[in-house]
């Protein structure tokens, strides 16, 4: 009788304990949810506000053998975190790269700091300077914060299904009380 008297405390304490937890967790999933939703919406005006766009399909500055992994965005607006790091990365970047033949900003600007007279540098350094930034920005901003978003999303979805199923256990154990 007492083994059966302790059994039914235990299951009373779990079943009130995982109700909390649910609850905790719903919570915590709409606040994920809100999360997702805010950034995702963010990201993408914030992007198309940049009225960044891919060139044109055929267009000389698409060069299919120099952009092949490119050409399925062509013409299009970034507005969406996978095309912002893939105009970041496979646009801005190979044209950086032509800029000084693959040296980085910090490379140039120590050769332009040491040689101020030569203008070929000086604009190399400011052309890096302008392309980088832009590029750190799509990257952190569109890419990054959308990816931030999505994983938010996951983050709500896993939550609210094991609030759930919390609540369905808290449930199948007030049912057998």
């Amino acid at each position: 009788m007492a083994k059966s008297k302790e059994a039914r405390l235990k299951n009373e304490i779990f079943m009130y304990l995982a109700a909390i937890m649910a609850v905790c967790l719903l919570a915590i999933s709409g606040l994920a949810f809100w999360a997702h939703n805010f950034v995702s919406d963010m990201v993408s005006s914030e992007l198309a506000a940049q009225k960044i766009y891919f060139p044109k399909k055929g267009s000389p500055s698409l060069d299919p053998a120099k952009y092949p992994d490119l050409q399925k965005y062509a013409g299009q607006l970034v507005d969406t975190p996978e095309e912002a790091k893939a105009y970041a990365n496979g646009y801005i970047g190979r044209h950086l790269h032509d800029i000084a033949g693959g040296k980085s900003y910090a490379e140039v600007s120590a050769a332009a700091a040491k040689d101020p007279d030569n203008q070929k540098l000086q604009q190399q350094k400011q052309s890096l300077f302008q392309g980088e930034t832009l590029r750190g920005i799509l990257l952190t901003s569109g890419y990054g914060m959308g990816l931030v978003g999505k994983v938010a999303g996951v983050a709500a979805v896993v939550t609210a299904t094991l609030g759930v199923t919390l609540l369905a256990a808290a449930g199948v154990l007030r049912a057998r009380k």
